[in-house]
């Protein structure tokens, strides 16, 4: 039997980042954790294993910061030096309704990086952490909550014992089922199609989102003449586009895409995955806190689903540090309901104003249109209220934890 401060079940991206906020050598009281997967996360330290980018906000750079992560990942970072929103469905008639950059806002809200590099900057941090250990190659089979301890058994037969287990498992997550918490929401008529193009001219730091009555489609900077892509389809329509032979798909893609960058090739492999919006009914059980796409998934087109995730990780490692600081039970009932009450709020919202948005704008509707040209020209020339969409971008609204506000927790 092992025993464990933690058990953090996911070795994705929120599961690492949240063993290095509990245990990781910048935490000032180090916590004993230990990351359970089936696979070995360092499969995903090859561009070959996972092509994705991801947008991290300016919230969650100040978070790396801390936990030593962002030296190691900043010379890969594409800054977002602007953003553009269009609302058209040709690429040939896209003029820019709302924009906003560096001239606004200082800084560049986010910076996009490729998940390869987060893995092995990650799991570099996490080998020189001794209070950290990975168990790789084995799955749950048996997860209980207490009394007492939680308890969850292997397949291999592995018994560990642990105060709390953070669910960091997925939208499939299986400590979620265990501990009869239920996804609540609905599935989108539409699909994702993801990949990373390269182009002949120079992004300069754009990143572009086009609002298209088929959904939207994303075209944000990654480091060299690269952007990562989300184009978003009716189901049928993204499954044929992705089994088509490269150079018909290529055809396609820079009718979407237009010719602004010069002619396109591809540069990572396409993948197509369901949209949905799900929300937990609760992210807490006995001894048991979910983060991520555990406890929610949303719509992709603000990029902010990631984020989400790290945030859920340092308010999570924040309400149990300081319950190691007064000396109570890191994965007792007050330290969990302060975490799902600091977080209900925030998931909940971002996931309706998502969801808001997708529905306003995948129509074509002539007058529901004209509307949201218009809305969308009236925040650009309102300092106030675009000020308020950039502070979203950056993951700066509401109460950040201490992470996120460039203090170890």
């Amino acid at each position: 039997m092992k025993k464990f401060d933690i058990a953090v079940v996911g070795a994705g991206l929120n599961g690492l980042i949240a063993a290095l906020a509990l245990g990781g050598k910048q935490t000032h009281r180090p916590l004993s954790v230990v990351v359970i997967d089936r696979y070995d996360p360092a499969r995903f330290t090859s561009a070959q294993h996972d092509s994705r980018a991801s947008a991290l906000t300016l919230a969650t750079q100040t978070m790396f910061g801390v936990l030593g992560l962002w030296d190691g990942v900043k010379a890969q970072a594409q800054n977002m030096e602007r953003i553009i929103v269009t609302d058209s469905k040709s690429s040939g008639n896209r003029p820019t309704l709302l924009s906003f950059g560096i001239t606004e806002t200082q800084n560049p809200v986010a910076a996009m990086v490729e998940n390869h590099h987060l893995f092995r900057v990650a799991l570099d941090l996490i080998a020189g952490s001794p209070a950290i250990q990975i168990l790789s190659g084995q799955s749950l089979e048996q997860i209980s909550f207490g009394p007492g301890l939680a308890k969850i058994t292997l397949t291999d037969g592995t018994e560990i014992k642990a105060s709390l287990v953070v669910g960091a498992d997925g939208r499939s997550s299986m400590t979620r089922e265990k501990a009869g918490l239920k996804l609540k929401g609905w599935d989108y008529p539409q699909s994702a199609i993801t990949l990373t193009v390269a182009h002949e001219l120079p992004h300069e730091g754009v990143a572009e989102e086009h609002f298209t009555s088929d959904g939207v489609f994303a075209v944000l900077p990654v480091m060299g003449n690269r952007s990562s892509l989300v184009w978003t389809e009716a189901h049928d329509q993204a499954r044929k586009l992705c089994a088509l032979p490269d150079a018909d798909f290529l055809i396609e893609l820079q009718k979407k895409f237009g010719t602004h960058r010069g002619q396109l090739s591809l540069a990572s492999a396409r993948h197509v995955y369901p949209l949905s919006m799900k929300l937990a009914n609760s992210i807490i059980a006995p001894r048991l806190a979910l983060l991520g796409d555990a406890a929610h998934v949303i719509h992709p087109l603000a990029g902010l689903g990631l984020n989400l995730g790290f945030k859920d990780a340092a308010v999570l490692a924040e309400c149990v540090t300081e319950a190691v600081k007064q000396g109570a039970d890191l994965g007792g009932a007050s330290v969990l309901q302060r975490y799902e009450t600091w977080r209900r709020f925030d998931t909940v919202s971002t996931a309706y104003l998502l969801d808001a948005l997708n529905r306003l704008f995948a129509n074509d509707n002539g007058a529901l249109k004209a509307l949201r040209e218009l809305g969308l020209k009236m925040i650009d020339q309102s300092p106030r209220v675009k000020s308020l969409f950039m502070k979203e971008a950056a993951g700066q609204m509401g109460e950040l934890p201490r992470l996120m506000r460039g203090l170890a927790a």
